[in-house]
């Protein structure tokens, strides 16, 4: 028999303070502080904000949680930089002939030397190494690992998109996150006020996220994707998004992911203009992949769409360069369907209003924003007031979805919730201002468009020791929790 629950005395807004009676994992009542007489264990919030639940709109899981078990290389700001890493690693570590190691977050795109294979073995003394680029797009592995791995690798050791993405797999293969590592992701993403996330992962998703709820992996509801190699068994199973596919109802089945271009970090995003030379100024239109990548091509993007569509299965699209946004919307128009794209990082001005207009929801990530902005000023010069355009598509009527794309930047919410905000992480100036979002609607963009604790409701709900309409930006950046809920149970708990 489960004990109802009184949150006596939450602010929920600028006004007076409230009681929030939850039964049954509902929110069962919401009344001025006091009023509710009903039995129940009364927590009292002291004054303290509560609000709906936060949710990460976009994130890659196991990436998340294997990620403590990768060296860090997001301090390397060249090639020579990352081999110092290496060497350290290796000298630390000793590893075994038959040990894969691997390291995760450089970013190479403003690196003034180029990576080698060659000066990779010898930073590792042959050992089979594996480093993974910060937006998980690129590897640049050691001849041990690509002999290992099966793969050939030119002679910088780089792959890049199709050729990497299964590298990744591989990789994954080799050291899979235990169910501890998953619970203890789970429940520090539940410290942060993070009630449910949207799974990217290209895994089996829909038969993996209920085992790991079973497993007690259950601080979150889990919206779970496929990826296109994993439709037609999706179909043949009966499956449809919006499906509960756990006894405890915290998995759903979720959309179809397409990915269509590739990212800006690794120059391969689908835009409408050439990328400059590297290593030089200019463009060079003729050069080969000049406009970036097209990983999916038209006719192809057109038969998974129908076949979603058809099916009962929603659609989430990554496309990151202007082009593959425009060639995204297209095909949205002519199928008359719904969906996200993800990412959105770079748009055509013409394009903004056709999110609104065709019911397409921008699921961006605004801690990229701030962690590519010097990218995008050498490799989007010129273009850069389109770019992570959060305040133009908002104006333009578009439903907006704050996601961290976890690991490639923390899952968060308050994070993405202060990029947003204030378009700076640091001590310099906001970057494009005008593409600043309301504090308000940053929030309802994480929240899943919950504006406001209602009755009937299911009890997912943060409570705050700070208020977010007044903190600074430093301690948005940090807000600090102090209880999650997630249908009435606690997941994460400071009172």
């Amino acid at each position: 028999m489960t004990t109802d629950l009184l949150l006596r005395g939450a602010r929920l807004g600028p006004d007076a303070l409230s009681d929030i009676l939850i039964r049954d994992g509902v929110v069962a009542r919401v009344a001025p502080a006091g009023s509710v007489r009903e039995r129940a264990e009364v927590v009292d919030l002291d004054g303290r904000i509560a609000m709906p639940g936060l949710w990460d709109g976009h994130v890659h899981f196991t990436q998340a949680a294997i990620q403590r078990s990768r060296f860090d290389l997001s301090g390397a700001r060249s090639a020579a930089d990352a081999l110092a890493i290496v060497r350290r690693i290796v000298a630390g570590r000793a590893p075994r002939p038959d040990e894969v190691l691997v390291g995760y977050g450089f970013r190479d795109a403003l690196w003034p030397d180029e990576p080698s294979q060659r000066a990779l073995d010898e930073a590792g003394s042959g050992a089979a190494l594996v480093l993974v680029s910060g937006d998980l797009h690129t590897g640049w592995i050691s001849s041990a690992a690509a002999e290992r791995l099966g793969r050939h690798p030119d002679a910088t050791g780089l792959l890049k998109e199709g050729a990497w993405i299964g590298t990744l797999d591989s990789v994954e293969g080799l050291s899979e996150p235990s169910i501890a590592d998953y619970r203890e992701t789970a429940e520090q993403a539940a410290s942060r006020g993070v009630v449910g996330i949207i799974e990217y992962e290209g895994a089996d998703n829909l038969r993996e996220w209920p085992e790991r709820v079973a497993a007690g992996v259950d601080s979150l509801r889990v919206v779970a994707s496929m990826w296109p190699h994993r439709l037609e068994a999706a179909i043949a199973a009966g499956h449809r998004t919006g499906q509960v596919l756990d006894e405890a109802g915290l998995v759903t089945v979720g959309p179809l992911k397409i990915v269509v271009d590739g990212s800006l970090n690794t120059r391969t995003a689908l835009c409408w203009d050439p990328y400059p030379r590297a290593g030089g100024d200019g463009a060079d239109p003729d050069a080969a992949d000049a406009y970036g990548v097209e990983s999916v091509d038209p006719g192809t993007l057109r038969a998974l769409i129908e076949r979603a569509v058809g099916a009962g299965i929603g659609l989430a699209i990554h496309a990151i360069g202007d082009r593959a946004n425009t060639v995204v919307l297209d095909e949205f128009e002519r199928a008359r369907a719904r969906g996200a794209i993800e990412h959105a990082q770079l748009l055509r001005d013409e394009d903004l209003p056709r999110f609104a207009r065709l019911g397409v929801v921008a699921s961006v990530q605004p801690e990229h924003a701030l962690d590519d902005r010097d990218v995008a000023d050498r490799i989007w010069a010129g273009r850069t007031d389109r770019a992570f355009a959060f305040g133009s598509l908002h104006a333009a009527g578009a439903e907006l979805r704050l996601g961290s794309d976890a690991p490639v930047a923390p899952l968060d919410p308050w994070r993405a919730i202060a990029a947003a905000v204030a378009r700076t992480g640091d001590d310099r100036e906001p970057w494009h201002p005008e593409q600043r979002l309301p504090l308000d609607v940053a929030i309802a963009a994480s929240t899943m468009g919950r504006d406001a604790i209602r009755e009937g409701d299911p009890a997912d709900i943060a409570v705050l020791d700070d208020d977010p309409r007044t903190a600074s930006i430093e301690r948005l950046r940090a807000l600090p929790v102090a209880a999650t809920l997630l249908a009435g149970r606690r997941t994460w708990w400071r009172l």
